[in-house]
């Protein structure tokens, strides 16, 4: 038995330190145990502010009350100085060593310069194969980085604000057309209903996909977060949305491809020393590809 399988069967077995430990030859590109895997994750995005980790703790809890498991995979995209821990650090904080129920992972994309895709999918397999009922992947922003980041969700959740300059950031990123249910949080403030109607009315407008629902929220009072709970487990995504979900993971995995490439720096240096247009370079990093 390789140290994998090891890991991965003491893992299974409620052993922690051990899936600390697999889940970090994962992140550093070894070989999942988990052959086939179809883990299931729920992607929490949303703009800075909105209330996301508040929300996920929420959410925790009322998963945990119902005698359910919950693994997060807190995703920072750059924090160079904390090294990508701030969401992980702040759930820590709240519900550090409070039920066997709970696992907290911290991932830095600034790690990993072909982006997360290659270890993500392995990770969610894993906690999934282990016995984790829910395994929620949590983005700081709602750019562009971490729509790559949470079309590895096979559903997505998009949370938003009472202003309505947290709504346009989401619809600028195009993160509303991925989203399988958005929730308008601190619904006890007075925009919030304004908001509420102000994100249907962009989704009806935006596409031809399926409206998501739009629900209201306060994880500050608790507000609907039971009621989120059920309608999150009632969840399905959309073949419309799962298609642009797929071509967000194949533009992430041609990323990654790319950027770790020898390729991609030997052309880098080619158009620094003037010895290839940019063009030439693209050329080049394709005619070598095929």
């Amino acid at each position: 038995m390789n140290e994998t399988t090891s890991l991965f069967e003491s893992a299974k077995s409620g052993d922690r330190r051990a899936l600390a430990r697999l889940l970090s030859v994962l992140e550093e590109g070894g070989t999942s145990p988990v052959e086939n895997g179809s883990g299931d994750s729920i992607g929490i995005t949303g703009p800075p502010g909105v209330g996301k980790s508040t929300l996920i703790g929420k959410l925790i809890d009322e998963w945990v009350s119902r005698g359910e498991t919950v693994a997060v995979l807190a995703i920072d995209p750059s924090s160079p100085q904390t090294g990508g821990a701030l969401l992980g650090d702040r759930m820590r904080m709240v519900n550090a060593d409070s039920s066997d129920g709970i696992y907290v992972r911290s991932l830095a994309t600034r790690n990993h310069p072909g982006g997360l895709m290659d270890c993500l999918t392995p990770m969610v397999d894993v906690l999934c194969a282990c016995g984790w009922d829910h395994v929620v992947l949590e983005t700081v922003g709602a750019g562009q980085s971490e729509i790559r980041v949470v079309a590895f969700a096979n559903r997505i959740i998009l949370v938003d604000g009472p202003d309505r300059g947290d709504v346009i950031q989401a619809e600028k990123a195009g993160i509303m057309e991925l989203a399988d249910l958005i929730v308008i949080n601190k619904a006890d403030l007075p925009n919030a209903n304004r908001a509420a109607e102000a994100v249907k009315s962009a989704l009806s407008a935006g596409s031809n996909i399926d409206v998501p629902d739009v629900l209201l929220v306060s994880a500050h009072s608790s507000m609907g977060v039971s009621e989120l709970v059920d309608s999150i487990t009632e969840l399905q995504s959309s073949k419309d949305r799962e298609r642009l979900r797929i071509r967000e993971r194949l533009i992430s995995a041609w990323d990654s491809a790319l950027l770790t490439s020898n390729l991609f720096d030997e052309s880098i240096r080619a158009i620094e020393t003037g010895n290839m247009t940019l063009n030439q370079a693209v050329g080049h990093i394709r005619d070598k590809s095929n």
